[in-house]
């Protein structure tokens, strides 16, 4: 993004070396976007990527943590993303993780929506088991409540009302008279 208040690039946590390579890569991708990807191990992650449905790079955190036990450290992002997006390098492990998952896909075996893949979304969620079933069950308890109630107060303004809803009047108490010295229609 362009700073308003220097007219510079900035890109809020990256350094400004990351930050030129990464608008060298989008700039060099907007003008040839046929070119994106010439490397078949890149296009091995991109398809791995696609079929878990999230990013590349979250692909290659969920492959580091997977084959070193750990999570990625914040030390190797820098290099780690320089080295896939702008150098096309492809790490042994990346390329085993995106192996896995695509042969996975192609035995039927993949689940896309497991949380597992996903744990790096912020606003990933999935369905509680049998959630449909109680948001329905809740509502119709919700409309049984209100419309007791509602019944119950009707009930008890002796079932004359006029309206099952409150204020409670009975017919002869919306009976107009006719008024004397009023100002509109029939006065």
């Amino acid at each position: 993004m362009i700073s308003i208040v220097t007219g510079r690039l900035a890109f809020p946590g990256l350094s400004p070396h990351f930050a030129y390579i990464v608008m060298l890569k989008i700039i060099r991708t907007l003008i040839r976007p046929d070119s994106e990807e010439t490397n078949p191990e890149g296009a091995e992650i991109a398809q791995a990527a696609n079929l878990l449905q999230i990013g590349e790079f979250q692909l290659l955190q969920l492959a580091y943590a997977e084959w070193y036990g750990e999570e990625l450290p914040d030390t190797l992002t820098d290099s780690l993303f320089t080295d896939y997006m702008i150098r096309k390098q492809v790490p042994h492990w990346a390329r085993h993780y995106a192996r896995r998952i695509n042969d996975w896909d192609d035995r039927g075996l993949l689940d896309s929506g497991d949380t597992t893949f996903h744990r790096y979304d912020r606003g990933y969620s999935v369905l509680a088991p049998g959630g449909i079933r109680r948001f329905c069950i809740a509502t119709a308890a919700l409309v049984v409540f209100v419309g007791g109630s509602l019944w119950v107060g009707h009930l008890a303004a002796g079932g004359k009302s006029v309206s099952i809803l409150p204020p409670y009047f009975d017919e002869k108490e919306l009976t107009t008279k006719p008024r004397r010295g009023g100002v509109g229609p029939g006065s």
